[in-house]
């Protein structure tokens, strides 16, 4: 075993050592699993959501987008700006609604907002389906981590296969409190790597971050700003508001948000996680730098882009620490997406189907699920060639279509039913399947389309058609409900 190999592999059992040690001192039920009993502080609920952000994404598809892509890489840490800003009035109401009707899950709440065990089924099922390639996003870019700053002593299926082996197991047993502790860890590494890569290589290869963008804008200028056509100013914008708007309705992250201890806890991380997140530019400028260390990598290749230049410059040690933070990077974030996952199917699937399930039943349900899902996504990770930022878009494509609804429901009087909430939502997500399965755009159609149009992320494009049948399906059946309404009127009088 090499230097490198052995470091990552002790902070891999480190992790494993915190993420199972978390389960000390607690009464295991359905809320301590899921949400921690809803007392996580400021600190742990700025380093879990703060995990959404520092993933295996930002880790190597952020430098190998800015590799690859250029100026196009900006669009991650636009959204995030904006999703905090927004964050600040959203999410104290969902915790505060959660809070009061005892809420532990996403399905959970829409179930009740809407008075619909459907809507909190397709809610779940809807959440899963985003998740997954949300996970195969982690384990895919730990089986690359591992293997490349092992110098390829284990492969990255082997990698993958072992990390989703300890991230399962430690989930299993802490639920939300191991993904919390491990995460004090991961921030910890992710903060030193990060800012020591940012700087340390630009400044090693052309003297500073200014002439590294100097030498770039000489070679090759078109990487410094967005393209005319394809990731355009109108691709730009419309991903940055489709991510914005995903960001929270994202399953992991709504499960966060509930477990937090008090909206003043979560408007306080509304204001200092957009300052974390500037530290994206630092991986961004490993990126460029290696646009010109490292030429020649294509497609999904863009993703070594961080590793293969950093094992060109340092020592395999250095390597060692590099690959430890970046292993943590899968770690934390697929931990929370493979509760939130079996926690939503498990309340909205099994809760339903044997409503005299007890709070062990259902733990039990909820950590088969756990293991159902990570198996589904090692498959997909093996089989699957998609690049790491693809995978991130289509998984925001999918949940995004749940924004109409949540924002409608937000007022005390929803201006939308239950009928037109779930006729919306799944519009939009076929429309996001074919469109991503098929691989169409609107040109597809209409061959005259200007590329300001057909470059509009396609999930926005869905999005509006969601808005759009919502709206019609609920003023078409607003009479449904309004007859509902008042037979259950009629049966609370009688």
């Amino acid at each position: 075993m090499n230097i490198s190999l052995l470091i990552i592999s002790i902070f891999l059992v480190l992790a494993l050592y915190l993420g199972i040690k978390a389960r000390k001192g607690k009464d295991m039920d359905m809320e301590q699993f899921a949400v921690g009993g809803r007392g996580f502080g400021t600190f742990f609920i700025f380093l879990l959501i703060a995990g959404e952000i520092y993933t295996t994404f930002t880790f190597l598809g952020g430098s190998g987008w800015a590799y690859s892509k250029g100026a196009a890489a900006y669009y991650v840490p636009a959204y995030i700006f904006l999703a905090y800003v927004l964050s600040y009035w959203l999410v104290p109401k969902i915790w505060r609604y959660s809070k009061s009707h005892s809420i532990i899950s996403q399905p959970e709440y829409f179930a009740s907002k809407y008075k619909s065990r459907s809507m909190g089924m397709i809610v779940a099922v809807l959440g899963s389906l985003a998740l997954v390639p949300y996970i195969v996003i982690q384990l895919k870019g730990l089986g690359i981590i591992v293997s490349e700053a092992s110098y390829g002593a284990i492969s990255p299926v082997a990698a993958s296969v072992i990390g989703a082996v300890v991230v399962t197991t430690y989930v299993m047993i802490s639920g939300i409190h191991g993904s919390a502790w491990t995460a004090i860890l991961k921030d910890f590494m992710i903060l030193v790597v990060v800012i020591f890569l940012g700087i340390y290589i630009p400044v090693h290869y052309f003297g500073g971050i200014q002439p590294m963008f100097e030498t770039v804008q000489a070679a090759k200028p078109e990487m410094l700003v967005l393209a005319d056509q394809g990731l355009s100013q109108s691709w730009f914008v419309s991903t940055v508001l489709l991510n914005a708007l995903g960001f929270y309705l994202l399953p992991q992250t709504f499960m966060v948000v509930l477990s937090s201890n008090g909206e003043r806890t979560l408007r306080k991380n509304a204001i200092a996680l957009p300052l974390y997140t500037l530290l994206l530019l630092f991986v961004f400028f490993i990126g460029f730098t290696a646009i010109m260390e490292i030429p020649g990598l294509q497609g999904a290749d863009g993703d070594l882009s961080l590793l293969r230049l950093a094992i060109q410059t340092f020592d395999p040690w250095v390597i060692g620490v590099i690959g430890a933070a970046g292993l943590l990077t899968a770690l934390v974030p697929a931990s929370v997406m493979l509760m939130a996952a079996s926690v939503g199917l498990t309340n909205s699937f099994f809760k339903v189907l044997v409503p005299a399930a007890t709070e062990t039943h259902q733990l039990i349900v909820s950590r088969i699920i756990i293991i159902g899902i990570s198996i589904i996504a090692l498959i997909v990770t093996i089989t699957g060639g998609e690049a790491l930022a693809i995978l991130n878009i289509m998984s925001y494509s999918l949940i995004t279509q749940l924004a109409p609804s949540l924002f409608c429901s937000l007022p005390k009087i929803n201006i939308i039913n239950k009928y037109g909430a779930m006729a919306g939502i799944l519009a939009g997500v076929l429309i996001v399947l074919y469109a991503t399965i098929a691989e169409v755009k609107v040109a597809t159609f209409l061959p005259d389309t200007p590329h300001v149009i057909n470059d509009i992320s396609t999930g926005v494009i869905a999005l509006l058609i969601n808005i759009l049948v919502t709206f019609i399906v609920s003023a078409l059946t607003k009479h449904i409900s309004m007859q509902k309404t008042e037979m259950n009127d009629l049966d609370k009088i009688s």
